[in-house]
């Protein structure tokens, strides 16, 4: 398969200094990689006020549907101070907008005097030693001619082949019947390799479609994906592959992003901070959905390990990643773990994550699979979200053979193609809507619990509901957990003056704001810092006429 670069206006100057590994110095026997994390974003020549100069459109839109505003942590490093890493001598592999920091390659003698530096705040030890930097970015694959753009799928058990149980378990083919494959939406996969990708016959229609996207190995620091482990391969069958007959992935329309993340050769700390510079790329791409079926808590020395009091949704480098992704309006679907049968048998990172929809694994039959990760969160969260099927799932290979395969790294984006579907039938909702409408509508929402979670989602209730909460207003989450209060309104209130007025329990007025609607998506914020924690009244007036809620602040 033939690779061209081609200049993506906005896509990578969030790592303006990747590959700039020139200027190295001491042994490079001695040299490791270091996360240097920098104290602040000031006299930064990006702004806030111009986002184009770090966000594609795609991106800015995505916000703008989910009324989410743009902070400092989405401004770019300020490259004085890469400038001045680079002139003690460090060599510059990646920054990172979120974490406000570099990725260098230096020995300790070079280290000492970046910690001197008066703009640097601290740093950690990535890695054992350092890998050459290759001068690659990000690239495009270059498609081949578009043959099936009619395609059309009859959507029976015959055309699903192996695939068929995993799918039917969640409702797919009543989603696929009713037109929603994908289109549209688009997808990063965060995994080790995906070897046989550009050869085999289901994956044939990314290429000539032009939906693969881009590609890139953030551990070699090139645009070669097609090559190390198979796992990433597997992955991306259960939901991009498409061969009538064969096999059909959950979301076979959608566009695809491929990503390595993860060494197989160790386990390092550097590998989180991969999956972090790759989200940050897929957040300026304008992903919409990152599927990962990586998981850590146990690295090589001399990295630093995680217990499981880590698992807090705070701790982990690769969850508060996740997060911050979640944050900027992409929905992270994390596979739970499959350490369900070992002694750790907790979730692992990023599947802890508040704002992460982690995925444990069940048989065909429903039951649960005794490899699969199991909650509580180390705070008590109930985790996993959901199940689907990870044992004995159907996957391609390499060779393009259909095999079973177990593991929560199944299950994972097998859900994550439910999701993409879902949110495509539903585009006015948030990352957070989606998540808690699969939970409302799955197998034990009344009851859920840390082995399970909230059970096993379906297209079909989950959508009917959505419909309905069309003509309604209503709180998401409630209760409502933090100081923003996330109200979906009804098409009633689209595109309009508005005002939320919210009383207490005495009936008196203690917030109220006036705001006008969006067109598109219909979710507002209403800060409520103010109020203490106890149950409120809500009501929303505007051209309709008023409707009131209750909403509890915890």
């Amino acid at each position: 398969m033939e690779f061209r670069m081609k200049k993506i206006i906005c896509l990578w100057l969030f790592v303006v200094c990747m590959g700039e590994a020139a200027a190295q110095s001491g042994s490079t026997a001695q040299a490791r990689n270091h996360l240097i994390y920098f104290k602040n974003k000031e006299q930064s020549p990006y702004s806030l006020d111009n986002p184009q100069q770090y966000l594609s459109e795609r991106a800015i839109t995505r916000r703008y549907k989910q009324q989410i505003n743009l902070s400092k942590r989405d401004l770019p490093v300020n490259p004085a101070y890469t400038a001045g890493l680079k002139g003690k001598g460090a060599a510059v592999l990646y920054t990172s907008r979120w974490f406000n920091a570099a990725v260098v390659s230096c020995d300790s003698v070079t280290l000492t005097e970046l910690y001197k530096l008066n703009f640097v705040k601290n740093g950690q030890t990535l890695s054992r030693r350092s890998q050459p930097a290759i001068n690659n970015k990000p690239g495009n694959v270059t498609p081949k001619k578009n043959n099936t753009a009619n395609r059309r799928l009859k959507t029976d058990q015959a055309n699903y082949g192996a695939a068929f149980m995993q799918a039917n378990m969640l409702g797919v083919l009543e989603m696929h019947d009713a037109g929603y494959r994908g289109d549209g939406m688009q997808v990063a996969i965060f995994d080790g390799g995906f070897k046989g990708v550009d050869q085999v016959p289901a994956f044939l229609h990314l290429f000539e479609e032009n939906r693969l996207k881009g590609t890139f190995d953030f551990v070699q620091k090139d645009t070669g994906v097609f090559e190390k482990d198979n796992h990433g391969t597997n992955v991306l069958s259960t939901l991009a592959a498409y061969q009538p007959g064969n096999f059909i992935g959950n979301a076979y329309k959608a566009s695809y992003y491929l990503f390595i993340t993860e060494d197989s050769r160790s386990e390092h700390n550097i590998e989180e901070i991969n999956w972090l510079l790759a989200a940050e790329f897929a957040d300026s791409a304008g992903v919409d959905v990152i599927n990962t079926s990586l998981g850590y808590n146990i690295f090589d020395a001399p990295s630093r390990s995680y217990t499981y009091e880590d698992m807090n949704g705070r701790n982990a480098l690769i969850t508060r990643a996740a997060d911050y992704a979640a944050a900027t309006g992409m929905l992270v679907v994390a596979s739970a773990g499959n350490e369900g049968n070992k002694p750790w048998r907790y979730i692992s990172a990023p599947a802890d994550g508040d704002s992460v929809l982690s995925v444990g694994a069940v048989d065909s039959l429903g039951r649960l699979a005794s490899f699969s990760s199991v909650g509580p969160t180390a705070d008590g969260r109930t985790k996993p979200n959901l199940v689907a099927q990870g044992v004995a799932a159907a996957v391609i290979n390499p060779t393009g053979s259909v095999v079973r395969a177990n593991g929560t790294s199944f299950s994972g984006p097998i859900l994550a193609g439910l999701a993409v579907g879902f949110w495509q039938a539903n585009p006015s909702l948030t990352n957070w809507q989606v998540i808690q409408y699969l939970q409302r509508t799955a197998s034990q929402a009344g009851n859920p619990d840390n082995l399970f979670g909230y059970g096993i989602p379906n297209f079909k209730k989950a959508h009917e509901l959505a419909q309905v909460d069309e003509n309604n207003t209503l709180v998401f989450p409630n209760p409502v957990q933090n100081n923003q209060l996330q109200i979906r309104i009804s098409k009633a209130f689209a595109d309009q003056q508005i005002t939320v007025t919210i009383y207490n329990t005495i009936a008196q007025k203690v917030v109220k704001q006036s705001l006008v609607t969006p067109p598109v998506s219909r979710n507002i914020q209403i800060d409520i810092s103010s109020l203490g924690p106890g149950i409120y009244s809500c009501v929303v007036t505007g051209k309709e006429g008023p409707k009131t809620f209750k909403f509890l602040k915890q």
